[in-house]
């Protein structure tokens, strides 16, 4: 997929489901909804977490010939967040919008950089490319464990 049509799908996706998220009360976003006890409001804190690590991920490939980046400790960063204490409305509306703003920098990309190789932590190397498609996925994913798009959705990627 080409980084307009991922940036254009990744738009249709937030605005899908912010509208869905948005109907969730602040009482239903503490309620556990994952295994292991995880809430709307922690996935949320896990998604945020993901477009902050993504957007550095995405520019600092953009700009070098080659990308190391550390791992992700997501329980580590869950618990020094305190997603479960932070506003549900403030969660949804700083995931949507900072999506919307990689979905911008995702449609900028410059082609020459898609092929970049980017290590994270000590997994193999992946392009940029696949990291960018890759954003999508996890999104995709963890929105359809939290009811916020249908279970099983996929993208054109």
């Amino acid at each position: 997929m080409d980084t307009l049509a991922l940036s254009t799908e990744l738009l249709r996706v937030v605005d899908a489901a912010e509208a869905v998220l948005g109907r969730v009360s602040g009482e239903e976003s503490r309620a556990p909804v994952l295994a292991g006890g995880w809430s709307r409001r922690q996935v949320m804190g896990h998604l945020i977490d993901s477009a902050s690590n993504n957007h550095q991920r995405f520019v600092r490939a953009s700009l070098q010939d080659s990308l190391e980046f550390p791992g992700y400790d997501q329980n580590g960063w869950a618990r020094v967040q305190a997603d479960e204490e932070a506003d549900w409305s403030l969660l949804v509306a700083l995931w949507a919008n900072y999506n919307r703003y990689l979905a911008h920098v995702i449609a900028h990309l410059p082609t020459a950089k898609l092929e970049v190789p980017c290590r994270i932590g000590g997994d193999e190397p992946v392009t940029l490319k696949f990291l960018a498609e890759d954003y999508l996925r996890h999104l995709v994913h963890h929105l359809g464990q939290i009811g916020a798009v249908p279970v099983g959705q996929s993208f054109a990627g």
